[in-house]
C-alpha cells in the first residue's frame, strides 16, 4: 500500500512534465527574426496541446474521483498557449492555480537567431556534448541544471509549507510543470542525480509528450510506475537507470531508498581500492610493513 504517513499525505501524487507543441518555427512558418520567446504554436501544435490535455486528464479520472492540479509553466508564448489550449480538458474547480516560473523556461540560445547558424551551432554541441556547450550570448546545460535547482528548492518549499490545499487523504494533488525539452530532461537529471554521463543519453519528449513521476507503494517517486521498460529505453535510459527506477516504484521506505543509492551508483568504484580486509593492503600502498 502507499505511505499514508502525515508527511506523504501532503506530497503530489504525481509530477508531470509536459514539453510544449510544434511551434511556427518548427513547422516552416517562422521569419527565423522574431525572438523565441515569442514564437507562437502553430496550428498542429494547438492540436496537440488539445490532446495531452485530454490524455493527462483521463490519467488522473482513472486514479481518483477527487483530483486537483497545480501548474508551472514556463513564460514562453508556446508554453503559456499550450497550456491554455490543454487547459480546456480540466474544469476550473479542479484547478488550485498557475504560476509563471522563468527558471523552467528554453535553454538561451542567444537574442535574435539566425536559423542556418543555430543549426550550426547545436551540430557542434552534439559532437562537444549537450551538458557543457554554450551557445554564444546564451546557455550551457550546466547553467540550465543550476536555475532548475533553484526551481525545486522552491517548489519543495511550496509542498513543506503545504501550499496547495487539495481536500486531504480522499483527494490527489497533481503538479503539472510545462516546459520545453532540455530543462525537462535536467529536471529529471537533478531529481535523480543522474551523472552527466546519463544526461547525456537521454532523447528530449516530442513535441507535447510527457513523462509521469508517481508516488510508487514505498514514497518515492519513479519513472516507472505510469511507464514501461519499454518506454523508459526508448526515453534513453539504461538498463541501470531502468532497474533503479523500478526499485523507486517498488515498496522500500525513504530510508532503504537513500542505503539502496550506494548499492546502485556504480560508476566511481572502480577509483577507490578494496574494502578493508580483502587484500593485503600494505602491498598497494608502497610496501610499508614487511621488507
Amino acid at each position: 500500500m502507499a505511505d499514508k504517513s502525515p508527511k506523504n499525505r501532503w506530497l503530489p501524487k504525481r509530477i508531470v512534465l509536459l514539453r510544449h507543441g510544434e511551434t511556427s518555427d518548427d513547422s516552416g512558418g517562422g521569419d527565423g527574426i522574431s525572438p523565441s520567446h515569442s514564437t507562437p504554436l502553430s496550428r498542429r501544435g494547438a492540436e496537440q496541446a488539445k490532446r495531452a490535455g485530454a490524455l493527462i486528464r483521463d490519467l488522473l479520472d482513472q486514479s481518483c474521483p477527487s483530483w486537483k492540479i497545480y501548474v508551472y509553466v514556463s513564460p514562453f508564448e508556446c508554453t503559456r498557449s499550450t497550456l491554455r489550449e490543454m487547459g480546456c480538458a480540466f474544469p476550473a474547480s479542479r484547478l488550485i492555480g498557475v504560476r509563471e516560473e522563468c527558471r523552467v523556461r528554453e535553454q538561451d540560445f542567444g537574442n535574435f537567431q539566425d536559423p542556418q547558424k543555430i543549426r550550426h551551432l547545436k551540430e557542434v554541441r552534439d559532437k562537444f556534448g549537450r551538458f557543457f556547450f554554450r551557445f554564444p550570448e546564451g546557455e550551457s546545460g550546466a547553467d540550465v541544471y543550476d536555475r532548475v535547482s533553484s526551481f525545486l528548492e522552491s517548489m519543495w518549499r511550496d509542498i513543506d509549507m503545504q501550499r496547495f490545499p487539495h481536500g486531504g487523504d480522499d483527494s490527489e494533488l497533481n503538479l503539472i510543470i510545462v516546459s520545453h525539452g532540455l530543462a525537462i530532461r535536467i529536471f529529471l537529471m537533478r531529481w535523480f542525480r543522474w551523472t552527466v554521463e546519463q544526461f547525456e543519453r537521454l532523447k528530449s519528449p516530442k513535441d507535447c509528450e510527457f513523462r509521469v513521476m508517481q508516488l510508487g507503494e514505498g514514497g518515492e517517486y519513479s519513472l516507472a510506475v505510469h511507464h514501461d521498460e519499454g518506454r523508459l529505453r526508448a526515453w534513453g535510459l539504461s538498463a541501470d537507470m531502468v532497474a533503479e527506477q523500478k526499485l523507486r516504484a517498488g515498496s522500500r521506505s525513504h530510508q532503504e531508498a537513500a542505503a539502496g543509492e550506494e548499492e546502485e551508483v556504480l560508476w566511481y568504484r572502480t577509483f577507490f581500492g578494496a574494502a578493508d580486509g580483502d587484500e593485503d593492503t600494505s602491498a598497494t600502498r608502497g610496501g610499508a610493513g614487511e621488507g
